[in-house]
């Protein structure tokens, strides 16, 4: 199935006419799979594994190809989410649900809607599919405007038992406030931690540069990690991907960039964008 999304966009430059929304596939994998890697390159800790975790779903039993997507702009994919089953159990009640996980934008494409018009979509799929529900461990600050709600209103926890903000929930028919207990995602994911499987699947991509900001978890997502190119005056032009960004400087900084200098910025695609930070890259100390 193909959908065409007209005039899909949240800034009034970066409306696109031409995005399409269709099922993955064999064709695409490559392409798939490199633009996840680059959308998670250094979003939790240097590097990432977002896309073996998009092979590991291709072959798992779990997976939801029926309602899972790709969006295409003039023959470049620029977007991709994957759904799978998981289950709601409580004791020896067990429901079964869906979960997705990557959502993925080309990075240079963002700020386009892309992200939203493949949720929007999607749900629309699982709803139609007779699935009870959509239950995530994600950004609380983002899918809300989704209608997903916390979970601990429906009183579905990790599988740990735990509750924190990040689990969230959609209901997609009334019979899921029916459902409570622990969410258990599909035993495939455990492949994740095998770090042979990804060097193997890391040497077939693009090296990029691994960047690590700070000790541990890093999840820098309202935000983005770029390398000043040039100074002009006071606009600091800030390398993003194959992006030159011009930006100026918070109020509250305490070092001023300078030519290669390392930087978190947000990224202001209607208007004026701000570095909040220089930074020294540990890996390279």
């Amino acid at each position: 199935m193909v959908r065409k999304i007209e005039a899909c966009g949240v800034e009034k430059d970066t409306m696109i006419n031409n995005l399409i929304i269709r099922q993955e596939t064999e064709e695409d994998y490559k392409k798939t799979e490199l633009m996840i890697m680059r959308s998670f390159w250094n979003k939790y800790w240097p590097g990432c594994t977002e896309h073996l975790l998009t092979r590991i779903i291709r072959d798992s039993q779990d997976y939801i190809p029926e309602i899972s997507r790709i969006a295409e702009i003039d023959g470049q994919i620029v977007g991709a989410i994957y759904y799978t089953k998981a289950w709601i159990v409580d004791g020896n009640s067990r429901h079964e649900i869906a979960t997705f996980g990557p959502l993925a934008v080309e990075p240079t494409w963002e700020g386009n809607d892309i992200g939203g018009a493949l949720m929007r979509e999607t749900i629309k799929l699982a709803q139609k599919q007779g699935i009870a529900g959509i239950v995530i461990i994600g950004e609380p600050y983002y899918y809300p405007r989704f209608g997903f709600e916390r979970a601990s209103k429906y009183k579905i926890t990790d599988a740990r038992g735990k509750s924190f903000d990040e689990i969230m929930v959609l209901p997609l028919n009334d019979d899921f406030s029916l459902i409570r207990g622990k969410l258990i995602e599909s035993s495939d994911f455990e492949k994740l931690g095998d770090e042979a499987a990804l060097l193997r699947i890391s040497e077939e991509f693009p090296e990029y540069r691994k960047v690590k900001v700070k000790e541990g978890f890093m999840q820098i997502f309202e935000q983005h990690l770029g390398v000043v190119e040039s100074v002009e005056n006071d606009i600091y032009n800030v390398r993003y991907w194959e992006k030159l960004i011009p930006a100026k400087l918070a109020g509250d900084i305490n070092e001023k960039p300078k030519a290669g200098s390392d930087v978190k910025f947000k990224w202001n695609h209607g208007g004026e964008s701000e570095i909040t930070m220089v930074f020294k890259n540990l890996l390279e100390e």
